[in-house]
């Protein structure tokens, strides 16, 4: 087999280890100078289960997950009944079940001799596919021994140990031509491994994040983990509150205060959090909220992707105001607008979501990233005559309370310009009219949707978010007349929306939901109707189907 791009499943239980794998082969083939993706599906338990991880090796960055399976590493017996439909003849399998492909023949729980090896599967699963690829051995034991630096030296041993006995029978296969991966290795050393989590940290740290309250829910918990391991350093505080609804009226209260906050969650937690959401409104406060979509409804499939939550972040909360929804679709993006909702949030007084999935979050990849902490506080120092909802300009000077003579005076009723409780109905009125003429001033400064693929194209495929990367190598495989146009603001949307979409002979829309809420809200916007490319069994689109759907 000689292939530049190869995909790698690992499949076994909770508890078997497969996140020390995803931890240690991306870091491992990165430094020598391979290109690496990671995705994995798992189940909703603690033990046990079916899961599996996908590897894609390559000689150029690849950011999608493929249903093909050139490899396949079972860690036990037993576990291939949702992989059947993606192995086929040309799959090499390694174990001893009886699977219709190439059986390499190896049983890595024989190969330990005394050591035990159904403890360690995972680790033997790493030295064998350094091995293929002939990693540097001592790379491959350094990086096993940072990772398990706070455990027992017998431990670390018995690891090292492991992973070079499962080194040497990968390399016997690559030495004896069994196995042939011809995947060029890239100067990569400026490059570094993130996550979705880790990527949209890096833009809230940037974006000068100091507080964050929030309730643990999948896949959104990934945030407030990563922010937690450096909060001490970068001067962060971590609440994890009591509930949802304590959490956003913790942000409000900081953003009151002057101190930059973000509330972490997904679709089940930000319900509860809609009546904050509305005061928020009501109040011009400042808000940013990562909305980390899972299939629903309720509990739905807690640890799967979904892109179902747009109409929930562009609808909810009770009353009109307005707001602005991101959507990165790649991890630099991620950075930028993370770091871009707090200034936004800041600038115009209004609440901002960052709206990722469980896909985006979990997945890792190799990037160069740049971050800039560029922070412009937009509250201003008040004088005694201050008034905090001055109707003379559309977004009225934001103070704080202790920097200036004013009174920072708020309410969740109507108000007058000092934040006093009113009924008066012309009060009311030219409240309404000032909140809501900010849309006004947001759209100016809209996130431009790129165009990728053929200038010339004559099918445009939308699409928005986490599906980003998957449609791009999909247009990259289909070649001449196929374009990509992606959105990572998908509202207010951008002015030129329409113009671009009517250059098209023919127009796709890639969500993945079952009703295509963002071709809808296109059809809203510009009264044009897309053709609606859909996905929701919780599983993200891969490469194939795509290039399939569109051909």
């Amino acid at each position: 087999m000689q292939k530049e791009s190869v995909s790698i499943v690992l499949c076994g239980e909770a508890g078997q280890g497969l996140q020390t794998v995803e931890k240690l082969i991306p870091k491992i083939l990165k430094r020598e100078g391979f290109n690496v993706f990671t995705f994995n599906d798992y189940m909703s338990r603690v033990r046990g289960g079916s899961n599996y991880l996908e590897i894609r090796v390559s000689s150029k960055p690849l950011r999608a997950f493929v249903e093909r399976i050139d490899l396949l590493i079972p860690l036990n017996e037993g576990k291939l009944d949702r992989l059947n439909k993606r192995i086929s003849k040309d799959t090499l399998f390694v174990g001893t079940e009886n699977v219709n492909c190439k059986n390499l023949g190896i049983d890595l729980t024989k190969l330990s001799g005394n050591l035990p090896g159904k403890l360690f599967m995972n680790t033997l699963a790493i030295g064998f596919i350094s091995g293929l690829f002939n990693v540097d051995k001592e790379l491959m034991k350094r990086e096993i021994e940072n990772y398990f630096a706070d455990k027992d030296k017998e431990l670390i041993n018995n690891n090292v140990s492991l992973s070079l006995i499962g080194y040497r029978t990968g390399n016997d296969l690559l030495m004896q031509k069994k196995v042939v991966f011809d995947i060029k290795k890239n100067n990569l050393k400026n490059q570094v491994i993130l996550s979705g989590n880790e990527a949209i940290g890096l833009g809230c740290l940037a974006g000068d994040c100091k507080f964050i309250p929030s309730y643990p829910m999948t896949p959104g918990t990934g945030l407030m983990t990563f922010m937690a391991q450096h909060a001490k350093k970068m001067g962060i505080i971590v609440e994890q509150s009591e509930d949802e609804i304590a959490a956003i009226n913790m942000a409000l209260g900081a953003w009151y205060a002057g101190a930059r906050s973000i509330v972490t969650t997904s679709g089940g937690g930000y319900d509860l959090m809609q009546e904050g959401m509305s005061l928020a409104g009501i109040t011009e406060s400042p808000l940013v909220v990562h909305l980390a979509q899972r299939p629903g409804p309720a509990t739905g499939l807690p640890t799967r992707t979904e892109q179902g939550d747009l109409n929930l972040a562009l609808y909810s909360g009770h009353g009109e105001f307005p707001r602005i929804i991101l959507a990165p679709g790649n991890f630099e993006d991620a950075c930028l607008v993370s770091q871009l909702a707090f200034d936004l949030a800041d600038k115009y007084q209004v609440p901002v979501f960052i709206l990722t999935d469980q896909a985006f979050l979990d997945q890792t990849y190799n990037l160069n990233i740049e971050v800039k902490n560029k922070v412009q506080d937009h509250f201003v120092k008040t004088l005694k005559d201050y008034k905090r909802y001055d109707l003379k300009n559309t977004i009225s000077p934001r103070g704080i309370p202790g920097f200036g003579e004013g009174l920072i005076g708020v309410d969740s009723d109507e108000h007058d310009e000092e934040g006093h409780i009113t009924e008066n109905f012309d009060v009311r009125i030219k409240m309404m009219n000032k909140r809501m003429k900010k849309l006004e001033l947001i759209k100016k400064e809209v996130i431009k949707p790129e165009i990728y693929g053929d200038k010339n194209y004559k099918k445009l495929i939308v699409c928005w978010g986490s599906s980003f990367n998957a449609v791009k190598e999909a247009v990259e495989n289909l070649g001449k007349g196929y374009a990509v146009l992606y959105y990572k603001q998908v509202y207010p949307l951008h002015q030129d929306t329409e113009k671009i979409l009517k250059k098209a002979k023919k127009i796709y829309c890639v969500e993945n939901n079952f009703a295509g809420q963002f071709a809808d809200l296109i059809n809203k916007e510009t009264g044009m109707k897309l053709n609606k490319i859909l996905k929701y069994n919780g599983l993200p689109f891969s490469v194939e189907e795509l290039t399939r759907g569109l051909k």
